[in-house]
């Protein structure tokens, strides 16, 4: 696993499109500029989606883990 300390959590396990990014969106709200998010998720679609929505909104992907069916997302929330 990684080394990386959020500073929020988001888990999104058992949930399925379009639910992990819709409580993402309200999340990423709620969070300070600069602050790191880790979304957890069971739902392959967010492996398309999440990137999609990071690079849209201008926040960093830090890292994208695939672990035991279980899709982690580091996300360092932009300006």
């Amino acid at each position: 696993m990684t080394a990386i300390k959020e500073d929020h959590l988001l888990d999104a396990t058992g949930l399925y499109c379009p639910e992990p990014v819709m409580m993402l969106h309200n999340k990423v709200r709620e969070i300070a500029t600069g602050e790191l998010l880790l979304v957890l998720a069971t739902d392959p679609s967010t492996q398309r989606d999440i990137p999609k929505f990071c690079a849209f909104l201008g926040h960093d992907l830090v890292e994208q883990i695939n672990e035991n069916e279980i899709f982690s997302y580091y996300i360092r929330k932009g300006s």
